[in-house]
Order: structure tokens, then sequence, then C-alpha cells
């Protein structure tokens, strides 16, 4: 989706606002003892409450208003009767639709107590999302992403999962400009246009370089197995750099 008007900015600013909310909260409520389908239950209200409903449940009929992911998880988690206990790391993606319009976020969360390791793996993988997020610019090349995060990566000795991508967002949850690299990539030659929305998405690990499906149909783990992390935007370039949709208000 590109961007032509100012009802259009103001749509996805809402639905941006809607999705960040539901994560905030989400996020707040989450404690030891309690299930992923309570913790996905709190996020549905938030998001019927706003006028919005979940995406991957509209769009692909996920199980699940919000993707829930726990330690060896690392996307597409199913809510379920899994409960939460100390120490586990969670990821939160929450992605709805309202009024046509689609946003998308994400960011992983650990339960207190909470190692040194994997606390510098949340701060180092939220420091990742914004050197990705510093790259958006309309006219310059969207490997620039990728070739960032690349970098920081490789500065501060992580790994990047490299078969999950970011994606163009907007009039549906993914559309074009499709499987947009958040790793080095020479084959990129599609450059940023003005007003044009998409995600910005690393998955930054102490290990893992790829997903692979498990069980179900929906879940991804990481391989080799290894603490992952995913912090997730959803942005317009402008000329200025981006507009980020998917802040909390």
């Amino acid at each position: 989706m590109v961007v032509e008007n100012d009802e259009e900015l103001t749509k996805l600013k809402d639905i941006g606002r809607i999705c960040a909310n539901a994560m905030q909260v989400m996020a707040a409520a989450m404690e030891p003892g309690m299930t992923t389908l309570e913790l996905d239950q709190i996020g549905r209200k938030v998001l019927e409450d706003a006028g919005a409903r979940s995406a991957p449940e509209f769009c692909y009929q996920f199980p699940g208003a919000t993707c829930i992911s726990v330690n060896e998880e690392i996307a597409h988690g199913i809510p379920g009767p899994r409960v939460i206990r100390p120490g586990d790391l969670v990821n939160i993606d929450v992605s709805a639709e309202k009024d046509g319009f689609f946003a998308d976020t994400g960011a992983s969360f650990a339960v207190p107590p909470v190692k040194s390791r994997i606390e510098k793996l949340c701060r180092d993988g939220k420091r990742a999302l914004w050197v990705g997020l510093n790259q958006v610019k309309a006219g310059e090349p969207l490997a620039k992403i990728g070739n960032a995060v690349g970098a920081f990566a490789q500065k501060n000795r992580y790994t990047l999962v490299s078969n999950l991508a970011s994606h163009g967002v907007g009039r549906s949850l993914h559309e074009e400009p499709a499987e947009l690299s958040t790793w080095p990539d020479p084959s990129e030659r599609r450059m940023m246009t003005e007003g044009l929305v998409f995600t910005v998405e690393p998955f930054l690990s102490l290990g893992a370089t790829w997903a692979e499906g498990g069980d179900d149909a929906w879940t991804l783990y990481g391989d080799p197995k290894a603490p992952t992390v995913q912090y997730e935007h959803t942005v317009i370039a402008t000329r200025n750099g981006p507009i980020i949709l998917t802040l909390a208000a």
C-alpha cells in the first residue's frame, strides 16, 4: 500500500494505535500462572472494544486473536492452556483490521526473574529494530534495512532468523512488497517509495538462523534451538524518515 491522502493516514494511525494499545495492555497483565489463552482474551477485548478485529483470525482463520509464542516457540504460537512461568520468554504479536486498514506490531517480554543474557537479548532486540527503523526513508534501497540490522547482529554476536521477513501491510495483513529481508540480502533491489507502508521486524537470536514448523499448522520454532526475540513496528516511508504507526497512546 502507498498512502495517498490524509484520510488513509488517519485510519492507518488509528489501527496502528489500537494494535499497540492491545500489546501494551497484554504485556502489563502478563504474570506467572496465567495461560496464554487468558492473555489472548485480554488482547481480544482491547481490539473489540476499539472496533477492530484480529487480522490473523479474520484473514487466515488463525485459532486466536493474537499470536503468543513462549520460549522455544519463536512465532505464530497458538493461545491455549500453556501456563506462563517465571523466567519465560514470551513474544506477543498483535495485528488487526479496522475500516479496511491493517497494522501489525510485536514485542518480546521476559517474565521475572530474568537471566542476564536474556535481559541483554531483549534490550538488543529493541536496538536491532531501531537500527532497522533508522534506515527507513523514501528514495532509499530497502536493502539498507537488512544490511544495517545484519551489521548490528554480527557486531554484537547474534544470529538473525533468515526465513521470517518483514512485509507490506495496509490494505491487507500481508501484501507487496513481500518478503522484506531484515538480514543482508544481495538480491534485494527494491526501493522505498514515498508513502509505502510495511513492517520492520527482525528476529534476533542467540543461535537460531531458521524457523521450522512443528506439530500444528502454525507454531514456528528456532533452528538451532536458541532464545530468540522479535520486535516489530508498522511504518510509512517518507522523505523525512519513517512514520511509526504502532505506538501506544
